[in-house]
């Protein structure tokens, strides 16, 4: 009897299994089993509404658990399923500007293009010193995962600093301005998850810190979307088109007349 089970577990509350999907199928009736046999299954239309998800408190998982049951004690066997949930690109995207600063000593502006990014984007942004008074000898961009869990007095936060990038080591002067790319792909990193099964949350922050030469930390913390986009890209139906045209014609895209000239490529963005 194959079972597919969708569960969170909050790690503060093991033994405490919260199942958000479970489909059962029996494929044998009871008899005797003298040899070995092989059963087919299906599960269709499952809807999978999370993502697979492991962190520092909760569990969320999607699992198969086979079991054979006897008289005296069953017998069975579990295989984890990975599930990813893909994003399209979102319809509003805005810039974040922020400024920060001390009174009469430090004021600083900051930028970055986006505020929504997949988990293979490219974070592009700029610093803009304005007022420079105290001693700055390093500044740096830590991506911090804030992992929320639990409800009402029982709600426990735990933060991840996934990533630290050096933007700056050395005094700035007034009027200078730092660029930031910093590529995301090399990190470990999971879609934002808002309000799970009503568990838990995951949540992402850039956060720009400053360090003077006495040691004190400045520090500035923005929110940001992480999403997943699919892996295949699919081509535009114009081109699907200019290709079955020419083919139709006889002639294929990479056999046509090549001119002699200056050319100038570029790579797309995902």
């Amino acid at each position: 009897m194959p079972v597919l089970f969708s569960s969170s577990e909050l790690y503060y509350d093991r033994g405490n299994h919260h199942e958000f999907v479970s489909l059962v199928k029996d494929l044998a009736r009871p008899g005797e089993i003298s040899q070995s046999q092989s059963f087919d299954f299906e599960f269709t239309h499952v809807e999978k509404p999370y993502e697979s998800y492991t962190g520092q408190n909760v569990k969320l998982r999607y699992f198969l658990r086979a079991t054979l049951s006897r008289r005296l004690n069953d017998v069975g066997k579990e295989m984890d399923i990975v599930v990813h949930t893909l994003s399209t690109y979102p319809e509003l995207n805005s810039s974040i500007k922020m400024e920060v600063g001390i009174e009469d000593c430090l004021h600083i502006e900051f930028e970055y293009n986006k505020s929504k990014y997949h988990l293979k984007d490219v974070i592009v942004g700029k610093i803009y010193f304005l007022l420079v008074r105290i001693k700055i000898k390093h500044m740096e961009i830590d991506i911090i995962k804030r992992e929320t869990t639990g409800t009402g007095p029982n709600v426990y936060h735990e933060n991840d600093t996934i990533a630290k990038y050096e933007i700056m080591d050395g005094a700035p002067v007034r009027g200078e301005s730092i660029p930031i790319r910093l590529f995301l792909a090399g990190y470990e990193l999971t879609p934002t998850m808002r309000d799970i099964n009503k568990k838990f949350s995951v949540r992402y922050y850039l956060n720009l810190v400053l360090i003077d030469e006495e040691e004190r930390r400045y520090f500035k913390q923005q929110e940001v979307v992480l999403w997943r986009k699919g892996d295949i890209v699919r081509k535009s139906m114009s081109h699907q088109a200019a290709i079955a045209s020419q083919r139709f014609e006889g002639t294929h895209p990479d056999n046509r007349p090549q001119h002699s000239g200056a050319a100038t490529g570029g790579q797309e963005n995902e």
